[in-house]
């Protein structure tokens, strides 16, 4: 008599979380080269950087602009207020569902941003719609990510206390975790996501690297799992 195969948990099938937040961090690369080099050297993702930069422009120091940064900051931080609520919400339930919602959302409202990007080039309300859609996309999935609490991934938009564990742990500093390859790999991952933004934004608009950021985050919407 053959035992029957238990049901596939649902959790389990798709892209694992890891992977899924590396590439992530990838497209955190591509919207902040779209923020510094297409819309006035403002940050919509990394909100430290952001931060300096609003206390350069307050300053009155050239080519910084605090509408512009303190836009990305208001929108980042109103995305983050609805990515709490998102958590709230989905959090204690299906992992898979909950990031499946999350990046869904991110992607609509960075193909919205490229959609307006290609409608209205270059004019000064284009740009502060851009900032604000991108900010808040990167709000609201930064807030999620960070209750994810998936080891050495709890930010996919900066990456000094990464940095700072990768050395201070390895054998250079007390040694306590001389491997640490997710570290590793959100470097690469962002640094890889900035020199693509770059290269896109030096031969293209704002919209083309905008539209490549939601294709990603859509497929990664329809294809992540809940295991790490």
């Amino acid at each position: 008599m053959t035992t029957a195969t238990p049901p596939r948990d649902p959790e389990t099938r798709g892209v694992r979380l890891v992977a899924v937040l590396l590439a992530l961090t990838l497209v955190s690369g591509l919207i902040d080269a779209v923020g510094y080099l297409g819309l006035g050297h403002v940050f919509t993702a990394n909100m430290t950087g952001n931060v300096v930069i609003l206390g350069f422009a307050a300053a009155g120091a050239p080519g910084f602009s605090v509408p512009h940064s303190a836009a990305s900051l208001a929108a980042f931080m109103l995305g983050a207020a609805v990515g709490g609520r998102v958590a709230a919400r989905f959090g204690a339930g299906s992992r898979r569902r909950w990031m499946r919602v999350t990046l869904a959302a991110e992607a609509v409202l960075v193909a919205g941003a490229a959609l307006v990007a290609f409608a209205g080039p270059g004019t000064p309300a284009t740009r502060y719609v851009l900032i604000a859609l991108t900010a808040f996309a990167m709000g609201l999935r930064n807030a999620n990510v960070r209750k994810l609490g998936v080891p050495d991934l709890t930010a996919t938009t900066v990456l000094t206390t990464t940095l700072t564990g990768l050395v201070s742990e390895s054998r250079l500093g007390d040694g306590t975790s001389p491997r640490s390859p997710r570290r590793a790999a959100a470097v690469a991952a962002l640094f890889a996501g900035a020199a693509l933004g770059a290269w896109l934004i030096r031969d293209h608009s704002p919209g083309v690297p905008l539209l490549v950021a939601a294709a990603m985050s859509g497929v990664l919407a329809t294809i992540t799992s809940g295991r790490e």
